[in-house]
C-alpha cells in the first residue's frame, strides 16, 4: 500500500550576521545554506498496519508526513501510497487519506460541530446517503451525540480530539496519518482514543501511521515501529524487540522523607534531584531494585519507589552510537 524508495528533501535556509549591519547586509546579498530533513529513507508498509512512526524533534518526521500527505515534494525519491504519487495527484488522492494533528485543527472553531462534518461532507463531495451512515456509525462509536451542537471551542480536549477524528474518517479513508493524537489528553481520554484507534483498524481495515512521543501510545497500539533520526533511518521493526535490546537501561525515581543533598551509589548514576525527588539511571544488566533499596534504606529515609523502562529518546541516543552518526 505504501511504498517510499530513497526519500531526500533538501531545504535553503537563509544565513545572516549578527547585529544591525548583519540584517541590513542580507537585504543585499543573502547567503544560504542546505539543510537535509530527509537522507535517503524508504520503507514500506502493509494495507492495515498500524506502524509507529517516532524520532526526536527535527528528525524529519513531519517531512516525511507532508510528502505522504502531499503537501511537500521531495528532492529525490519515489514514494507511492495506494497507487498515487501524493504530489502528483493529489486532488485524486487526498480522498484515501484522514489526518488528525493534536496541536492543529481541521474543524471549525467558533460553529458547531455538525456544521464543519457537513462542511467537509461538501469538500469531499460525499452523497447524503453515504454521508449520513457514516456520520451515524462514528457518532456512535464514539459518543458524540451530546457535542454536535456545541461550538468546538466550548469542548474539553478529549472532547475536541474524538470530534478530529470523527471529522477525518467522514470519507471513509484508507489511510488515516495521527500526529500526537493523545497530546495533552487526560488519562481517560488516552485510552478512549486509544481503543478507537485499534477499534477502526480491526473493523474498517484502516491503515494507521502514527507520529508520537508518548511511549504508551505506541505500546498500546503497534509492534512496529519506524525509527527516524537526523533525516536517516535508524531502525524498522518489532518494537518489543527493540525494548529487549535495551531492556537493562532503566530510570530510577525516589522519592525521600527529607532532602539529603546529592546521592552517590554504587551501580548507578545520579541524574537529578527536584526538593526530595531523587532521579537514577543505571544500565547494569544485573541490577536488582530490591539490593538497590536496600543499600539505600541503611543510609536515607524514603517514601516512594518508582523503576521506569528507557524512554524513546534514550533509545535513539542509543542507536546514534551504534550507527556513529
Amino acid at each position: 500500500m505504501i511504498e517510499i524508495k530513497n526519500l531526500t528533501k533538501t531545504f535553503k535556509v537563509a544565513e545572516k550576521d549578527k547585529g544591525f549591519w548583519g540584517s541590513v547586509k542580507g537585504l543585499f546579498k543573502r547567503r544560504y545554506h542546505e539543510k537535509r530533513a530527509l537522507d535517503d529513507v524508504s520503507f514500506s508498509i502493509d494495507e492495515g498496519e498500524i506502524v509507529g512512526y517516532l524520532g526526536p524533534n527535527g528528525a524529519g518526521k513531519s517531512t516525511t508526513i507532508k510528502i505522504m500527505c502531499g503537501i511537500l515534494t521531495p528532492s529525490s525519491g519515489d514514494c507511492k501510497i495506494n497507487g498515487f504519487t501524493p504530489w502528483k495527484d493529489r486532488e485524486k488522492y487526498v480522498k484515501d487519506i484522514g489526518v488528525v494533528f493534536g496541536q492543529r485543527s481541521q474543524l471549525w472553531w467558533d460553529v458547531p460541530v455538525i456544521d464543519s462534518f457537513h462542511l467537509l461532507k461538501d469538500i469531499y463531495k460525499l452523497p447524503k446517503e453515504e454521508f449520513e451512515t457514516q456520520l451515524n456509525l462514528l457518532v456512535e462509536k464514539l459518543d458524540l451525540k451530546p457535542l454536535l451542537h456545541v461550538p468546538l471551542r466550548q469542548l474539553s480536549l478529549g472532547q475536541k480530539m474524538k470530534c478530529e477524528l470523527a471529522g477525518s474518517l467522514l470519507h471513509k479513508p484508507k489511510i488515516l496519518f495521527l500526529d500526537e493524537p493523545t497530546i495533552g489528553l487526560d488519562a481517560i481520554s488516552k485510552l478512549k482514543v486509544r481503543e478507537f484507534v485499534k477499534t477502526i483498524n480491526k473493523e474498517m481495515g484502516i491503515t494507521v501511521i502514527l507520529t508520537t512521543h508518548d511511549m504508551n501510545d505506541i505500546e498500546a497500539l503497534t509492534n512496529r515501529i519506524i525509527i527516524i533520526g537526523k533525516g536517516k533511518l535508524l531502525y524498522d521493526g518489532s518494537f518489543d524487540q527493540i525494548k529487549y535490546k535495551y531492556s537493562n537501561i532503566r530510570t530510577i525515581e525516589i522519592e525521600m522523607e527529607e532532602d539529603y543533598g546529592d546521592i552517590e551509589i554504587e551501580g548507578c548514576e545520579f541524574v537529578s534531584k527536584i526538593d526530595k525527588k531523587y532521579t537514577f539511571k543505571t544500565a547494569d544488566k544485573h541490577f536488582k531494585l530490591t539490593s538497590f533499596v536496600e543499600k539505600l534504606s541503611k543510609k536515607y529515609k524514603m517514601y516512594d519507589v518508582n523503576i521506569d523502562p528507557i524512554n524513546l529518546e534514550e533509545v535513539i541516543s542509543k542507536l546514534y552510537e551504534e550507527l556513529g552518526i
